[in-house]
Parts: C-alpha cells; structure tokens; sequence
C-alpha cells in the first residue's frame, strides 16, 4: 500500500463522501438530453478547488502516476455506542454506497487539467474506505518511476 510520504501532492476535502451520480436523460423535443445531477457537479467543484489549492501553482503532471484514495466515511447517527465503537476499530467496514469505482471516478474526473492531464495517466491506484469520525476524501498522488 503506498503512503503519503514522498507523494507530490496531497488533497483532503472534509465532509462524507460521495460517488459519482449517474448522468441523468430527458427528453427535449425531438432530442435527449444528458446531464449530471447537482449535488454531483458541486462535489466535484469542490474537490477540483482542494486540488487547485494543494497543487500551488504547480502544472498538472504529464507522465505515468500512482494515486492512493482513502474514503473517510461518516458513522451514522443512529448506531449504538457499542456499533460505533466497532466502526471506528476497524471491525465493522462500509460495505454500502458510494462504492469503489464511483468515487474513483469523481476522483479522475474532479482532477482532470489540475493534478494530470488526464485520468488516463494514472496507472497503479490504492482504495481505502473505511468508517471514521471525521469523514472525508484524501487523494495522494505520486509520480510513477517504476
């Protein structure tokens, strides 16, 4: 499992989090129409600003890359003390929605022309989720040397 250190950047972006939504159709007229949900689009916002930010000013990277996403989740409220406990040690994981490939896919997109080029760069990837009391995502980006 790769660890932060050595990564050239780190983003973090508190709050739970949240899956790419699938794109959503209408009809308009004689056409369809294709769109993203909102609360998707501003999660991404969100996550594209944190990018902007950790990067400093520096050029999205242009070669082969290794990311690591670890996915903080949210305990629910309405678990018991002894149910909490359990999440947090690590013996009762999230098994539930979002799921892997959805947030990685917000992850490659939100940071598409700000971390990389494009998503297509990153070939080595590590996912985490797991049950926290401070939820968020933390993206770690390495340049690949092989």
């Amino acid at each position: 499992m790769l660890d932060k250190t050595g990564a050239f950047v780190t983003i973090h972006l508190p709050g739970p989090p949240r899956g790419k939504g699938r794109p959503r159709f209408g009809r308009r007229g004689e056409f369809v129409a294709v769109w993203t949900d909102k609360k998707t689009l501003s999660y991404e916002e969100s996550l594209s600003e944190a990018g902007v930010m950790a990067m400093a000013g520096q050029e999205p990277r242009l070669g082969a890359l290794s990311v690591r996403i670890d996915a903080a989740m949210a305990i629910p409220e309405s678990w018991s003390r002894r149910k909490r406990q359990e999440a947090l040690s690590g013996d009762l994981m999230p098994t539930g929605k979002p799921d892997f490939d959805n947030i990685a896919k917000i992850v490659g997109d939100a940071l598409n022309k700000i971390v990389w080029k494009d998503d297509s760069q990153i070939i080595v990837s590590s996912f985490r989720k797991f049950y926290s009391g401070s939820p968020g995502l933390t993206v770690s980006v390495w340049d690949w040397f092989g």
